[in-house]
């Protein structure tokens, strides 16, 4: 049987996502609004966190650097995947 998803465990969950898909992916995946998400990320990247009784709870030092690290890791990923894009583009357009 599975076990229920509270409400902060999905917004975390959705956020994990949009910073592995893209806010836009993630939200036409999960079936919300993107602004909805965009509001949770910020929520999560503020450090603020998810409560379980929908308010927010003090977050840690070691969680807040975790959050900013892990917004940077998305960002750098992204950066990434377009300089390869381009590079491919390219060496396709120099032969």
């Amino acid at each position: 049987m599975r076990e229920a998803v509270t409400t902060a465990d999905y917004k975390a969950q959705a956020v994990s996502l949009a910073e592995s898909l893209g806010a836009a992916k993630a939200a036409r995946k999960l079936g919300i609004s993107v602004k909805t998400l965009a509001n949770w990320i910020r929520i999560s990247r503020d450090g603020a966190g998810f409560a379980k009784d929908g308010k927010r709870r003090p977050v840690s030092d070691v969680e807040a650097e975790n959050a900013r690290l892990r917004a940077e890791n998305a960002q750098l990923r992204m950066e990434r995947d377009f300089i390869k894009k381009a590079a491919a583009y390219f060496a396709k357009e120099s032969k």
